[in-house]
């Protein structure tokens, strides 16, 4: 399946090429060179690894197949695109370039990669965002992947536009097909593979086509955070599911997670309603200058609450979380910046410059500090499970005596639940890009 958006390109690359011209003029470089990369040759092999574009590329054109090709955007004037399209007969060759991209740059196409060196500048100072690598190791540039030019870029990609908005959404709909394709896969009892397979073939796409390693875990297996191992036999007897996967158009993610009860009408699917609720409930904060960091540290409260409820602590939320014990039964932090990569750049940044601004210390693994601010696209994906190597931990605090091991025991071969939509925040709210992709196909 190939989805292709075009709605809003032009304004989108136009904008993106103003801003690289004022920040090569700000800081006396003449000319920018964007490598989309080249594959990467397995050890003592003659085959590749699965190619993956460089992000500063495919933010420019919506190619993410394409190594060996460049981008040239001189202080001022039309960009260039050197179009790699060899004579092979043992792969496939790129189709001629087409679409609405192709306006917006002066194409040259190269059929080897050495004859990029003759288009690439030569003169003045020439900055490199990429990897230095293959032709351009004979290139002399100035600087490569300077902060002065990088921090702004990462800091500005949180915001997106209408197009990126499209992309992200269309990556929705594309992906919210493939999970129902897995939840009846799962009901019909498949193992893992059959799961994932049936993902797949939903979005209409290759494995390496996905925006990252999807996550299908069947019972115990959803207490592995980012378990890939898709197994090929049958569990004893199917008890939860636990898939996290997206999918990806031109170039931009979507990152979903839903789980599920194999009994549909247990405490577990109880314990999932409970855990949709309290979801639902904290996007109902997401809203410009909002904090993110508070939304997380809420979601420790909530989750405590939630274990009470369920009795599987006796203590009051607030001891669970002060005490850090929450984090024993949601480790991770509560989502992260979507879209280019999935987890994007610039989540911890403090301004356009630069600097670093820190998760809380009882809370290292929250990938975004930054203000909730309008056109940005989160993710929002508490999770509660029941994980050894932590509730181990738990054993040697104080509130050891406070928490239903029984009962914790019974729930262990559930794994854990984790519940993720992707957010887009707008001027007064936000907008569930998950649910209506998944309220489109009920």
């Amino acid at each position: 399946m190939t989805t292709i958006v075009e709605a809003g390109y032009s304004e989108h690359i136009e904008t993106l090429i103003q801003r690289y011209q004022s920040l090569l003029a700000e800081h006396n470089y003449d000319s920018v060179v964007i490598p989309s990369g080249m594959p990467i040759r397995k050890y003592l092999d003659d085959m590749d690894y699965p190619f993956k574009v460089n992000p500063h590329f495919k933010a420019l054109v919506p190619l993410v197949t394409n190594p060996h090709c460049h981008i040239v955007i001189p202080q001022s004037g039309k960009p260039s695109l050197l179009f790699y399209q060899p004579v092979d007969f043992w792969h496939t060759v790129p189709a001629d370039p087409s679409g609405e991209y192709t306006q917006h740059f002066d194409i040259i196409k190269i059929a080897r990669p050495q004859e990029a060196l003759a288009e690439l500048p030569k003169q003045g100072r020439i900055v490199l965002l990429g990897q230095k690598e293959g032709v351009l190791d004979a290139v002399s540039f100035s600087a490569q992947n300077p902060e002065t030019l990088v921090y702004p870029l990462y800091w500005q990609r949180a915001y997106k536009s209408p197009y990126e908005v499209e992309c992200i959404w269309q990556a929705n709909r594309m992906a919210a097909k493939a999970h129902l394709a897995a939840r009846d896969a799962f009901y019909r009892g498949e193992t893992e593979l059959q799961i994932n397979a049936a993902y797949l073939a939903a979005a209409g796409v290759l494995e390496n086509q996905m925006p990252y390693g999807n996550i299908v875990a069947l019972n115990q297996n959803a207490a592995i955070l980012h378990y890939t191992d898709c197994q090929t036999q049958l569990p004893k007897q199917h008890h939860s599911f636990l898939i996290d996967a997206g999918c990806e158009v031109n170039g931009y993610a979507s990152d979903i997670t839903r789980t599920y009860s194999f009994a549909k009408d247990d405490e577990f699917a109880e314990l999932i309603q409970a855990m949709d609720e309290m979801h639902l409930g904290l996007l109902e904060k997401i809203k410009p200058q909002a904090s993110y960091v508070d939304l997380h540290i809420e979601a420790h409260h909530n989750i405590a609450a939630i274990l009470a409820r369920f009795k599987f602590v006796s203590a009051s939320p607030e001891a669970l979380v002060e005490s850090g014990v929450s984090s024993a039964f949601f480790p991770h932090g509560l989502g992260h910046q979507l879209g280019l990569q999935v987890h994007d750049v610039g989540g911890h940044q403090t301004n356009a410059a630069g600097g670093t601004t820190n998760p809380p210390e009882q809370h290292p693994f929250l990938r975004n500090t930054r203000m909730i601010e309008q056109n940005q696209v989160l993710t929002v994906e508490p999770g509660l499970y029941f994980i050894d190597s932590l509730l181990e931990d738990v054993k040697g605090t104080d509130l050891n005596k406070d928490i239903n091991w029984e009962k914790i025991n019974a729930f262990k071969p559930f794994g854990g639940i984790r519940i993720e939509d992707d957010i887009l925040v707008t001027a007064k709210g936000h907008r569930n890009l998950s649910r209506e992709a998944f309220a489109e196909l009920n």
